[in-house]
């Protein structure tokens, strides 16, 4: 019998898998107030953050959690590398501060050591210990993750200044990418050799959708390639939930497998757009109904995206993002079923 997790493969390698598969993006924004603690608690004790994840498998049984067993600092893992300033808070994920805005600067910067920089060391002992704790239930971590080199300069410069540099000194913004980029590829390259049995990365970057389609092919694309194709033969996931229509058909050649989208694109559009180049794994509202709509409603949307996308494979059933926070587990439950009764109502037929 296959399991979810083959659901999943199946469906990023866009066949058309015997069940509807259900896969959410979960981390510290949503898995604190989920479990009812705080957020420092959440980062600082290992036993309470595995029990949480593990629970996830218990509760949840037909979901699969991306990437998993995330070990992480809201997004401050990568910014933290370089200096940035880093605000804990109790009841939410770290915030993030620009110490220099200055493109001159960032220009000249050389890449740090993935394994003594920022969080980046305590990350990786963490899954050193965990991975060697879940293999001995028989478990193990399946994909690590890492933010984009766009998402990282905004939390670097300030997004604002990143763009004024963009068309002011391109050059520089070039040179700054290009370190961010070859620190992504180390930083997922660091955390991947740790895991026994790795099948999947996941690259997150919504600043990518807030540029045009001449930006995106001088300052995104040629880093996407070289970050998703460093790592061919894993599943690799991207993740952008900045409403960017403009750029599904050149996202579509970007090197990556399964394109986690915002609520806002028509799902028949992005597919019609993307073709069956890209897995899509989306989209319904994840506030608007995954935190503020009833079980009946996020149940109805879940339909409707699987009814626009899912006819000839390559499609996996989620939020049109991650989890938000105060998202209620009815809610996902309410995704879960539709997967269910859409898969079983086929079976039937």
């Amino acid at each position: 019998m296959s399991t979810p997790w083959q659901h999943v493969t199946q469906a990023a390698k866009l066949e058309e898998p015997n069940h509807i598969p259900v896969a959410l993006i979960v981390d510290s924004p949503w898995l604190p107030g989920y479990a009812g603690i705080d957020t420092l608690d959440y980062y600082l004790m290992p036993d309470r953050w595995l029990a949480i994840n593990l629970s996830l498998l218990d509760r949840f049984p037909d979901a699969v959690w991306i990437p998993g067993f995330w070990m992480e600092y809201g997004m401050a893992a990568e910014p933290s590398a370089f200096g940035a300033r880093i605000l804990f808070h109790r009841d939410a994920p770290p915030s993030i501060k620009p110490v220099i805005t200055d493109i001159d600067v960032w220009a000249e910067v050389s890449p740090p050591d993935v394994r003594e920089a920022g969080f980046m060391p305590l990350v990786l002992r963490m899954y050193e210990h965990m991975e060697a704790r879940l293999r001995a239930e028989g478990l193990g971590i399946r994909m690590v993750a890492a933010r984009g080199p766009m998402v990282t300069a905004g939390w670097l410069m300030g997004i604002t200044d990143l763009m004024m540099s963009i068309v002011l000194a391109p050059d520089k913004v070039h040179r700054f990418l290009d370190v961010l980029t070859a620190t992504i590829i180390r930083w997922l390259h660091a955390q991947l050799d740790i895991l026994h049995n790795p099948e999947g990365i996941l690259l997150l970057d919504d600043i990518v959708g807030m540029v045009s389609l001449p930006h995106y092919r001088a300052f995104a694309e040629p880093h996407l390639h070289r970050i998703f194709d460093e790592f061919d033969g894993l599943i690799r996931i991207y993740h952008n939930d900045t409403p960017c229509d403009h750029l599904h058909e050149a996202l579509a050649e970007a090197h990556f497998d399964v394109f986690n989208f915002s609520h806002k694109s028509d799902i028949a559009a992005v597919k019609a757009a993307m073709g069956h180049r890209v897995a899509l794994m989306g989209n319904v509202a994840p506030l608007d109904l995954g935190v503020r709509g009833s079980p009946e409603q996020v149940e109805v949307a879940a339909r409707a995206c699987i009814d626009a996308a899912a006819a000839g494979g390559g499609f996996i059933l989620s939020f049109g993002g991650g989890v938000s926070p105060g998202t209620p587990p009815e809610n996902i439950d309410a995704l879960i079923r539709a997967a269910r009764s859409v898969s079983e109502n086929q079976k039937a037929s």
